[in-house]
C-alpha cells in the first residue's frame, strides 16, 4: 500500500512539474534577429496554458498560402492587457509583428498583434527577454 501512494505522489508531482519544465525564454526559441509581419486569416485558436497559440493563413510572396502558428503568453497574461477569449476568431484579419522560431519552422512569437476592432495588443510573454518586453528589457 506505501509503494502505491509512494508512486501515485511520484506521478502527481511529476505532471504538475511539467508545465514548468516546458516553459522557456523567448530567446531560447525565437530570434530577435529576424522580425516579421504576418497579415492574414485566422484559422484556429488555442486559448489554454502555458501559452494561447493561434494559426493564420498568409500568403507567401509566390502566392501560396502558409499557415503559420503564433505563440502568445499565457491567458491570464493576455487577458490583463485587454485580450478575451473572442479577441480572435476563425475568420479574422489580422496583422502580427513578431520574430521566427530559430529551427525554421512556420512558428513565431507574437509580440504585437492588430486585433479585428484595430487594436493593438502585445501579445509576448511578460517577464521573457524578449523584445518590447514590459516585464523584462
Amino acid at each position: 500500500m506505501k509503494v502505491k501512494s509512494a508512486i501515485v505522489v511520484a506521478a502527481l508531482g511529476l505532471i504538475t512539474a511539467l508545465p514548468a519544465i516546458a516553459h522557456h525564454s523567448f530567446g531560447a526559441e525565437f530570434d530577435e534577429n529576424k522580425p516579421i509581419e504576418l497579415k492574414g486569416v485566422v484559422t484556429k485558436v488555442e486559448w489554454q496554458n502555458p501559452h494561447v497559440y493561434f494559426y493564420v493563413d498568409v500568403k507567401d510572396s509566390n502566392g501560396a498560402t502558409v499557415n503559420w502558428g503564433l505563440e502568445t503568453d499565457s491567458p491570464g497574461g493576455l487577458i490583463r492587457r485587454g485580450w478575451t477569449h473572442t479577441s480572435l476568431k476563425v475568420g479574422d484579419q489580422v496583422t502580427v509583428k513578431g520574430y521566427v522560431a530559430k529551427d525554421g519552422s512556420h512558428l513565431a512569437d507574437a509580440r504585437l498583434v492588430t486585433l479585428p476592432d484595430g487594436r493593438k495588443v502585445y501579445g509576448g510573454t511578460a517577464g521573457d527577454g524578449g523584445p518590447g518586453d514590459p516585464g523584462g528589457n
